[in-house]
């Protein structure tokens, strides 16, 4: 398939979403919907009618040339310009409800007259959870790269290291693979950068952000990851960094010690690559992602350690959650969730223990959901492996 081709029948199905919706324009200005809709980055407005190609009205670049591409000065100009071109303005309109500022919604509400507006992010979020072959394709890459910057962080650590110290390494070892090193999320409030190294009981700390776990992080503007905290033997280390090596992120979880743990780490640790083995494979389509929850506490619960899992002072409600171009898509593996398991969906699943005195033991793997099973493109060595001193 040509590239243009995936754009297009991207194009029809966001429309036969519109149709559904009772929608007959859908009018996008967020960085990752612009992405999803063409491949591109811009400032200004793509507007999708119920039929026929997008119309792309630019402020920035300056450069950009093509038949359905007119440059606006702000978006009161747009108006006019579907009119210029043929297209009847919309009675029901779409707008990014769950995205935009209220005050860009409420100006937007103001320039096209709509009789009714309808949420355009649940649209792009519906049609972002199913993931064409091209998609899968870059996943794949991802993964690779990924995976072979994880391999070296044994090499990485030297005694009296923080965990802070040893996280820039593994980013530099990260962006010389490729990694981009921008995460994106879905949601006002969710930050961080590029991912966490946690040591030891700074595992524990709480944040605001919905992470599977928090840390302190080195300011109170920033509140998670990393505090500083000494690596010091005893306490286990946990790498969790996003891949970004393509626009869809890929996610992954290694836990390091320096020396020994207490035999306590190493089989919580096991009970977590325990429950990723029968979560993986009961993770077919069809699934209830609920229940695929529910099997994972039952299973920690089984070995005593319901307590410490998915955290201790502040516990995740979900294991595992989608992925592609934002960290935290659907589906999610939660108590709580609707989500059904769908061919071509992308997920991570992270079934994590927090130990007090001890740290964080557990993995993180992203999967990709086939007909009749998970295939899992993050592949690097599952158990604890010992920092090599230098």
């Amino acid at each position: 398939m040509q590239l243009k081709d995936e754009y297009r029948e991207r194009w029809r199905q966001l429309q036969e979403g519109m149709a559904t919706a009772g929608a007959d324009g859908c009018l996008v200005s967020t960085v990752v919907n612009w992405f999803y809709l063409t491949g591109r980055v811009m400032s200004g407005f793509a507007y999708l009618p119920a039929e026929g190609e997008p119309w792309f009205f630019i402020k920035r670049p300056v450069n950009e040339q093509g038949e359905h591409i007119r440059y606006i000065r702000k978006p009161e100009d747009i108006p006019a310009l579907i009119r210029e071109v043929g297209i009847p303005l919309p009675e029901t309109l779409l707008l990014e409800a769950d995205e935009l500022p209220y005050r860009e919604y409420v100006r937007l509400e103001g320039i096209f007259h709509p009789k009714a507006t309808g949420n355009a992010t649940t649209l792009f979020h519906a049609a972002r959870r199913i993931k064409t072959d091209y998609e899968l394709t870059l996943f794949r890459l991802g993964g690779k790269a990924h995976t072979l910057a994880y391999q070296s962080i044994p090499d990485l650590f030297t005694p009296g290291m923080k965990e802070t110290e040893l996280q820039w390494e593994i980013e530099r070892v990260m962006r010389r693979c490729g990694c981009m090193g921008l995460i994106r999320t879905f949601g006002t409030s969710m930050e961080i950068f590029m991912g966490s190294v946690l040591a030891g009981d700074n595992a524990e700390a709480p944040s605001p952000y919905d992470f599977a776990l928090g840390g302190g992080g080195v300011d109170f503007s920033l509140p998670i990851g990393g505090n500083g905290t000494n690596i010091e033997k005893g306490m286990t280390v946990m790498v969790d960094i996003g891949g970004t090596v393509t626009p869809y992120i890929t996610d992954m979880t290694r836990v390091f010690s320096y020396g020994r743990l207490p035999e306590e780490a190493y089989r919580a640790h096991q009970v977590s690559i325990d429950i990723q083995s029968v979560v993986s494979e009961l993770a077919i389509p069809g699934a209830v992602c609920s229940e695929l929850y529910d099997v994972a506490v039952r299973i920690a619960s089984k070995e005593g350690l319901e307590d410490f899992f998915m955290g201790t002072k502040q516990k995740a409600q979900f294991i595992g959650h989608g992925i592609g171009l934002q960290l935290n898509e659907g589906p999610i593996l939660s108590h709580r969730s609707k989500d059904i398991l769908e061919k071509g969906m992308v997920f991570a699943l992270e079934p994590k223990f927090v130990l007090p005195e001890i740290g964080a033991v557990g993995i993180e793997n992203s999967f990709i959901v086939h007909e009749h099973g998970l295939e899992k493109i993050t592949t690097a060595e599952e158990q604890i492996l010992p920092f090599l001193e230098t």
